[in-house]
C-alpha cells in the first residue's frame, strides 16, 4: 500500500472516532427510589412486590405511563388538560396513588365529567356556553380528575388517606377483591407502579361521582 494511502486512511479512521465520540450524550440521571417501590398492598405483603396484573417501572413516572393504558384514555386526557394534575403525576418528589377510572365507567355515569347539577339548577340549560360556561366545565373536570388522586404510595390495607380535593378514602379487600372506600369503588386492578406512585384502574359508580 502506497504511504500517501495508508496515512489518508489512519486520518479518516481517527476523525471517525474523534465524531462518535463527540456524538455520545451521557444518559440523565434518574431519581432515587428511596429503597422501595410504591404499592397498594396489603400490610402483610412486601410494599415493593409487582402486582401480576400490572407493570413496574421504576424509572419513570404517572404521567409516562397514564396514556399508555389503552382502557384509561379518557381519564389520563383529562389529567393532561390541567397543568396542576400534569405536573403533579410528572413530580419525582411527591407519590401520588392515581384511582383511574375505565373508559367504560366513565362513559356510564349519569352526567358528564364536567357538569354539575347545581350549575344546572343556578343558571339552566346554558350553563356551560360561552367563555364562562367554559371556565366553569374546566374548573369542575379539574375537581373530577382531583378526586381520583390520592395523596401519598405505597397506600396499604385500611390506611386512611385524603385525595387531592380533601376526601378521606381508604381500602378494603372483600372475597378477594379490593374496594376504595367510603363509597365502596370496586377495583379493577393495579395497571402500573412507577417511581413517583401507582395507576389503580377502577369500575366507576354512580355514588362515587357525588363526592366532588
Amino acid at each position: 500500500m502506497k504511504p500517501l494511502l495508508l496515512l489518508s486512511l489512519l486520518i479518516a479512521l481517527t476523525t471517525a472516532q474523534l465524531l462518535r465520540g463527540s456524538l455520545q450524550v451521557p444518559l440523565p440521571n434518574r431519581p432515587p427510589l428511596n429503597g422501595h417501590l410504591p404499592a397498594m398492598a396489603d400490610k402483610n405483603d412486601n410494599a415493593g412486590k409487582k402486582d401480576a396484573s400490572g407493570d413496574n417501572q421504576p424509572s419513570v413516572a404517572i404521567a409516562d405511563v397514564l396514556g399508555t393504558q389503552r382502557s384509561l384514555t379518557t381519564f389520563s386526557s383529562f389529567a393532561r388538560l390541567h397543568p396542576s394534575s400534569e405536573a403533579l403525576l410528572a413530580n419525582f418528589d411527591v407519590n401520588t396513588t392515581v384511582l383511574a377510572p375505565l373508559n367504560s365507567a366513565i362513559e356510564a355515569l349519569p352526567r358528564k365529567p364536567w357538569e354539575d347539577p347545581r350549575d344546572y339548577s343556578r343558571l339552566g340549560p346554558k350553563a356551560y356556553s360561552g367563555d364562562d360556561g367554559q371556565e366553569r366545565a374546566r374548573k369542575n373536570l379539574l375537581r373530577f380528575v382531583e378526586a381520583h388522586l390520592v395523596a401519598g404510595s405505597p397506600w396499604l390495607e385500611d390506611d386512611k388517606a385524603e385525595t387531592v380535593l380533601g376526601k378521606q378514602v381508604w381500602w378494603v379487600e372483600k372475597d378477594g377483591k379490593k374496594f376504595v372506600m367510603p363509597d365502596d369503588v370496586e377495583v379493577e386492578r393495579v395497571a402500573s407502579q412507577v417511581a413517583n406512585g401507582e395507576v389503580v384502574s377502577h369500575l366507576q359508580n354512580e355514588g362515587y361521582q357525588s363526592q366532588y
